[in-house]
């Protein structure tokens, strides 16, 4: 992991944006890493936009805010459009391309499409789409080993939905193993 990364994720209400950035916060805590999540909404809570940013650090934390994103996590078309000149040369963007596009790349940024809702689906759930590009996101940076994450989940979903857990757990690695082997890096 470098210094301090920041990592912007985007979509509509109702797509898990907010808990894929809750879980790389309390992930980054849990190894004693500075840890920010700053989540923004739109006026309406499912349908409307959604989207957080989160800034993992080795040191203090001073803002909130930040101009450029290190990676970008898109579900969503209006999402990849509104903040895909916002990410840093040398960045990610991973985009959801159940619904997205691919996108006209620049050079110094890496592209990688993963189809989480197609993939979601194929597991009977589309809710864990979220958890498919979680774990591509995982597959591509290395930020966190998969089992943090899991771990960081099981204590989201509390008991209550930890009936839940094996689902998640199945379309992280389904999200990963597209990444590693399908999905590749564009550049």
């Amino acid at each position: 992991m470098s210094e301090t990364t920041n990592v912007k994720v985007a979509g509509f209400g109702g797509q898990g944006v907010m808990m894929v950035g809750q879980l790389l916060a309390y992930a980054a805590t849990d190894l004693d890493l500075y840890a920010l999540w700053y989540p923004s909404y739109g006026p309406e809570t499912r349908g409307g936009t959604a989207n957080c940013s989160v800034i993992v650090s080795k040191k203090q934390i001073n803002s909130p805010v930040f101009q450029k994103a290190t990676h970008l996590i898109a579900f969503n078309q209006p999402s990849l459009d509104k903040f895909h000149d916002k990410v840093k040369n040398g960045g990610l963007i991973l985009y959801n391309a159940s619904l997205i596009e691919e996108p006209k790349h620049i050079d110094a940024i890496r592209y990688c499409g993963v189809p989480a809702n197609d993939i979601a689906l194929e597991l009977g759930n589309i809710q864990i789409a979220n958890m498919v590009m979680m774990g591509a996101y995982l597959a591509l940076t290395d930020l966190f080993p998969s089992q943090l994450i899991e771990k960081m989940l099981a204590k989201l979903l509390g008991e209550r939905k930890a009936h839940l857990m094996d689902i998640n757990r199945e379309a992280m690695a389904r999200g990963y193993e597209f990444a590693k082997n399908y999905g590749g890096v564009h550049a």
